[in-house]
């Protein structure tokens, strides 16, 4: 007898997390040589929600939510190469599922988001041994507290999150995470103002009309006026050194170009 579905009932910023999950699912049934997650292929079909509107997404969005999974993956794993037993904190974890994809058999993970994605999270994929999950907002400063292993560093990562906040929020974070986490590192994704209409548009697209992205940053740099402790490590666009597959089409070469050309969707790498 097939498990019953568990039902998705999320709305505004949380119901966002469903686009990158399917996007995972989708790219790695299709074309697993870039990038491969067969855990968000289970978790799909283990979730009761009307994906059709993120079906109707451009290769382009499906691409870029992949990418950005390609390279936390990549710089999770180099940063574990010399600190082996480090803390990785999943900031707005959603359905991420990294940690199945890293893990190098030490590592410390927590996934942090709020009460209500983190109660679908446990039901869906309850917590392995290592992982710590965090039902509570990132802009609430005890979360810090339930962060008991930091011996080998804390490495930090957050996925499609931040942009959701004011500028005065993100500011407030990330001098949280230097009071908490000194030396500390974070990967994020980021777009410029240019950038923003776009990307609203497509939360419209796909249904979620009340999740709105706010805050924009074009350059690294910028960030790190905000605080001497904050570090600008390496910046860079989204399809930076991204083989263009000529499978795609020459369509989907021609936006991965502009978009980098244009610095539209950018990866920041920080210390704070």
């Amino acid at each position: 007898m097939q498990q019953d579905k568990i039902k998705i009932n999320l709305s505004g910023v949380s119901e966002t997390l469903l686009m990158p999950l399917w996007t995972r699912a989708k790219f790695s049934e299709d074309r697993s040589s870039l990038f491969n997650d067969s855990k968000a292929i289970e978790l799909v079909e283990k979730i009761d929600y009307d994906f059709s509107t993120h079906v109707k997404a451009l290769h382009f969005d499906i691409l870029r939510e992949v990418v950005r999974a390609k390279r936390f993956d990549d710089k999770i794993k180099v940063h574990i190469v010399e600190h082996p037993r480090a803390s990785i904190m999943n900031i707005g974890s959603g359905l991420d599922t990294t940690f199945y994809r890293v893990d190098n058999g030490t590592i410390h993970w927590y996934d942090l988001d709020l009460p209500a994605v983190i109660d679908i999270r446990r039901q869906l994929l309850p917590e392995p041994d290592r992982v710590t999950y965090i039902a509570k907002s990132l802009l609430d400063p005890s979360w810090f507290e339930d962060v008991t292993y930091t011996e080998d560093g804390v490495f930090m990562i957050a996925g499609g999150v931040l942009q959701f906040f004011e500028e005065a929020q993100v500011k407030q974070f990330f001098s949280m995470l230097a009071d908490n986490f000194p030396d500390g590192e974070i990967v994020f994704d980021a777009i410029p103002k240019l950038s923003v209409f776009v990307a609203n548009w497509g939360l419209r697209k796909a249904g979620i009309p009340e999740a709105r992205f706010k805050w924009a940053v074009h350059d690294a740099r910028k960030m790190a006026q905000w605080d001497k402790r904050i570090k600008v490590i390496d910046q860079f666009p989204c399809f930076k050194n991204i083989p263009r597959n000529p499978a795609w089409g020459r369509r989907t070469k021609i936006w991965m170009d502009f978009i980098d050309k244009l610095k539209m969707v950018n990866l920041f790498h920080l210390q704070v």
